[in-house]
């Protein structure tokens, strides 16, 4: 188990919540003060009330609830989104309404779920040629026929 230390920036912000035992991401809440409409094909900067700590060798990875997107067509843009272990600021979450119906988000809605996961220091080293695999260069649609 690792500790993330957490901070309020507003006084009603929720902090992120596991909704059962063995889940993998935490939730995160809304933590805008008046609703938030998101219109289809429209993107909306959320706000979460918080900013994280989370240990070097560590990053946060937003990503979508799968009952918002399922039900009401609303994503991560940018998933997942990454909360690097140096940054305090607000975490912040990008939607998306891929719906075709208007999105209203009240205070405190469910919006994504963080994920914390391992990152590895890598070293780069260039070479002239890759070690050889069966798939090679096959890119894209590869194993189609």
């Amino acid at each position: 188990m690792i500790t993330v230390k957490i901070r309020k920036i507003v006084p009603h912000a929720k902090l992120p919540k596991q909704m059962t035992r063995n889940a993998a991401g935490y939730d995160l809440f809304s933590a805008n003060e008046t609703p938030v409409v998101i219109r289809p094909r429209e993107i909306a900067l959320i706000p979460t009330g918080i900013a994280v700590s989370i240990p070097d060798g560590y990053e946060g990875q937003i990503r979508p609830r799968s009952g918002l997107a399922a039900k009401e067509g609303i994503g991560v843009l940018n998933s997942p989104g990454t909360i690097d272990s140096d940054y305090r600021g607000e975490i912040k979450v990008i939607l998306f309404n891929a719906g075709d119906k208007e999105f209203r988000l009240d205070k405190e809605t469910r919006i994504a779920q963080m994920v914390i996961s391992r990152c590895y220091e890598t070293e780069f080293i260039l070479c002239r040629e890759l070690d050889e695999t069966e798939r090679g260069e096959g890119g894209f649609g590869h194993t189609e026929k």
